[in-house]
């Protein structure tokens, strides 16, 4: 079964940065697409960012485009979300999410991730 644990998460002031990781085990990493959603309180879950199995490809929301870099090591079986110039509204609990190359194109709906980790707050301060 897989497992994901995110960490890296934080309390930054509005212009910094924070780097999450999420750790993957259970079946092999490489074979996985992979995202980053996040949940405001009050609000629905949405997409962050996503990254093909082969790390080749990348998906990014609009309001994260320039600011956020999603990347992946195949051999530490990990998956990276670089957050810069970080904004309040930025504040979340950020969720990693996987599912299995089978599917096809790398998703970038929630309905379209399999496994999910337990999500690790990030708050930025204005």
């Amino acid at each position: 079964q897989v497992h994901m644990v995110e960490s890296g998460g934080g309390l930054v002031q509005a212009g910094g940065s924070l780097r999450l990781s999420c750790a993957f085990s259970g079946r092999a990493f490489s074979t996985y697409h992979m995202g980053w959603f996040r949940q405001a309180p009050g609000k629905e879950r949405e997409f962050v960012a996503a990254i093909s199995w082969s790390g080749d490809n990348t998906y990014y929301a609009d309001s994260v485009k320039g600011r956020f870099t999603i990347s992946r090591d195949n051999v530490r079986n990990t998956v990276n979300l670089q957050m810069n110039s970080l904004k309040p509204e930025d504040t979340a609990v950020y969720y990693c999410a996987a599912v299995n190359w089978a599917v096809g194109q790398t998703p970038t709906r929630d309905s379209g991730f399999h496994y999910w980790g337990q999500g690790t707050q990030v708050t930025v301060s204005s």
